[in-house]
């Protein structure tokens, strides 16, 4: 599976035969791993009966920050709850999935990975590209 390995790498990596991982190359490699998608974390627990589904209009309130605590929005401190469709693309597909595993009243934080959030573009100014979005979400209702 892999015909040749780059001359570049280290003439100590070996094939391994029948397409086997490059063992000794992936052991030498420094990598910080991230888990993908979004991971809940109950605050609150909802009614565990209403949860929204692909279409619903849910509202809600949130708090935006980074890993490194930096807030960056808040309808919290607006004081108007936000309102979107779920699974229609009007969101990051972290927040319609992270909402669809919500049931009214609950209170949760999302942790949403870059894949899931803005990606490797993140917002010039106010989000880096390939942050983890951490979400301090309550789904007030569904209407």
């Amino acid at each position: 599976m892999f015909p040749s390995v780059y001359r570049g790498v280290s003439s100590k990596i070996r094939t391994i035969n029948n397409g086997n991982v490059i063992s000794t190359y992936f052991r030498n490699l420094s990598l910080t791993l991230q888990k993908m998608g979004v991971d809940i974390k109950v605050v609150k627990p909802g009614d565990g009966v209403t949860f929204p589904k692909k279409g619903n209009k849910v509202v809600c309130h949130y708090t935006l920050t980074l890993e490194d605590g930096k807030e960056i929005d808040s309808s919290r401190t607006r004081e108007q709850p936000f309102e979107f469709n779920i699974g229609n693309g009007e969101v990051i597909k972290g927040w319609d999935e992270g909402l669809e595993r919500m049931s009214v009243g609950e209170r949760a934080t999302l942790r949403i990975s870059p894949d899931m959030g803005y990606g490797a573009r993140g917002i010039p100014g106010a989000i880096p590209g390939n942050a983890t979005l951490i979400f301090d979400v309550e789904l007030i209702k569904i209407k």
